[in-house]
C-alpha cells in the first residue's frame, strides 16, 4: 500500500506538473480559437480537482503498477499509454459525435495529448520510483 501511495503522489505531481505546461502552452490557445464559443468563462476547479484526483489512480493502477514487479518497464509505459488513448479517445469521440462544431482537430490533438502523456508520466514515476526505492525492502 505505501508503494501505491508513493506512485499515485509521485504521479499526481508529474502529470500536474506536465498537464500545466501543456495548458498553458498548447492547449489554451487552441481550445480557444477552435472552440472559444464552447467553453465556459472560468474553469469549475472542484471537476478539475476531481479529474486530476481519478485520472491519476488510473495511470498508476493501468501504467505504473506499483504491486506488479515482473513486469518490464516497457510493458508498464505501454499500458500507461494505452490508458491514456481509451480516457483520451472517450472524451474527444464523444464530444465530436454529441457538441455542435466540436472540432476534429482538438479531438485528435487530445487523443494524442492522452497517449503521450500518460507514457511520459508512467515512465517518469516507475524510473523515479524505482530510484527513491533503490535499497530499501519491498513493502
Amino acid at each position: 500500500m505505501k508503494r501505491w501511495l508513493l506512485s499515485y503522489a509521485l504521479a499526481a505531481v508529474i502529470f500536474a506538473v506536465i498537464d500545466v505546461v501543456w495548458i498553458v502552452t498548447v492547449a489554451q490557445r487552441q481550445y480557444q480559437s477552435q472552440m472559444g464559443h464552447l467553453l465556459a468563462a472560468s474553469p469549475q476547479p472542484v471537476a478539475a480537482v476531481l479529474f486530476y484526483l481519478v485520472f491519476v489512480a488510473g495511470i498508476v493502477h493501468y501504467g505504473v503498477r506499483p504491486a506488479k514487479a515482473d513486469i518490464a518497464l516497457r510493458g508498464r509505459i505501454l499500458g500507461g499509454a494505452l490508458f491514456g488513448f481509451f480516457t483520451y479517445a472517450t472524451w474527444a469521440l464523444t464530444a465530436l459525435a454529441v457538441l455542435k462544431d466540436f472540432p476534429a482537430l482538438v479531438a485528435v490533438t487530445d487523443i494524442a495529448w492522452g497517449v503521450g502523456v500518460c507514457a511520459m508520466v508512467t515512465w517518469l514515476t516507475v524510473v523515479l520510483l524505482r530510484n527513491v526505492l533503490k535499497g530499501r525492502p519491498a513493502s
